[in-house]
């Protein structure tokens, strides 16, 4: 990697545009600013004289959690992932249209969605995800699930770096007995709640079971991050962001995150009827798994590390891990 994205060095920034004859010799870089706050990678949006862009740079490591090490490669199998579904015109106009991708840097090029915000408010007290607006979402997840296939790209869609790296930190990380990682510091008395289930040793049997499944191959191209931080709301509507965690899986752990959230998000049973009435299931699919792996999500984003900006206290955090503990032990 020669070249590392920053915002405070517009000149350098233009000089690598040009040398990749991304932008022509009249275009120059006015600003660079995040568009949002970002977990995993670098990104700016980018200003000129003629039009705005998107940049994004992964590095070897997780941009919020630098002592955290990620595979560099993620940005480029985000690229490919918008470069395959452009086929799909239905896919295609969920997603920002992908310009030039950058393998050696791992930098990406391309459109800016413009003015929007994520669905995390969606955690707050009293805020819904519209009916319409779950409508959108299933219907780019029941075309990604059911319209492509492995035949569709010779790009080795596995990502199996990634997948180790989020494996670990879904079904091993949060149930470690002493991980670094103080829950008190989230929730008072969190920590206190977390350990039965960190002393669980058939829950953990259990886990080791669904991280097979989640780390073995499948015939469904996932997002692989299917959750508020990855919708916008844009002035199109309903978009989908940041597929660098797609592999070819299983569906049922596309939609059972989707499921997950909207039990962190405190959203009404209408919701959850909605999408699983709207969503088109693919041949095989399991609901018992979908329903474990549900319990999983809720359980890591409870006491793990990547925490969310819940409004839910104590109480419902220790319900809400002891209903999730009963989805997968018991579906």
């Amino acid at each position: 990697m020669d070249f590392l994205l920053n915002g405070e060095e517009l000149r350098a920034i233009q000089q690598y545009l040009r040398h990749q004859q991304w932008i022509g010799p009249d275009e120059s870089v006015e600003s660079a600013k995040k568009p949002g706050e970002g977990n995993m990678n670098y990104t700016l949006r980018i200003r000129s004289n003629f039009r705005t862009f998107i940049l994004k740079q992964s590095r070897e490591f997780v941009e919020k959690y630098p002592s955290i090490a990620a595979p560099s490669e993620r940005a480029i199998i985000e690229g490919k992932f918008y470069e395959l579904i452009q086929q799909w015109p239905l896919l295609r106009s969920f997603t920002p249209e992908i310009s030039f991708i950058d393998e050696e840097n791992s930098i990406l090029m391309m459109e800016d969605l413009g003015e929007s915000s994520d669905f995390a408010s969606v955690y707050q007290a009293g805020q819904r995800i519209k009916p319409e607006e779950i409508s959108a979402l299933m219907t780019f997840l029941s075309a990604l699930h059911n319209e492509v296939t492995p035949e569709d790209s010779s790009y080795d869609f596995r990502n199996r770096a990634m997948r180790a790296l989020n494996a670990e930190h879904i079904f091993t990380y949060p149930f470690l007995f002493d991980n670094g990682f103080s829950l008190d510091s989230v929730t008072e008395g969190l920590q206190d709640a977390a350990m039965p289930y960190k002393e669980d040793a058939k829950l953990k049997q259990s886990l080791a079971e669904l991280e097979k499944v989640y780390l073995s191959d499948g015939r469904q191209l996932l997002h692989g991050d299917y959750y508020p931080g990855s919708w916008l709301r844009t002035l199109e509507g309903v978009k989908i962001i940041d597929p660098e965690f797609c592999f070819w899986g299983h569906a049922e752990f596309d939609l059972s995150v989707m499921m997950a959230h909207t039990f962190l998000a405190s959203q009404d049973e209408e919701v959850r009827l909605q999408i699983m009435g709207e969503y088109q299931r693919p041949s095989g699919f399991s609901e018992s798994l979908t329903t474990r792996l549900t319990g999983v999500e809720i359980m890591r984003r409870i006491i793990g590390l990547a925490q969310l900006p819940l409004s839910i206290g104590l109480e419902q955090k220790t319900s809400l891990l002891t209903q999730a503990r009963d989805m997968i032990m018991n579906a």
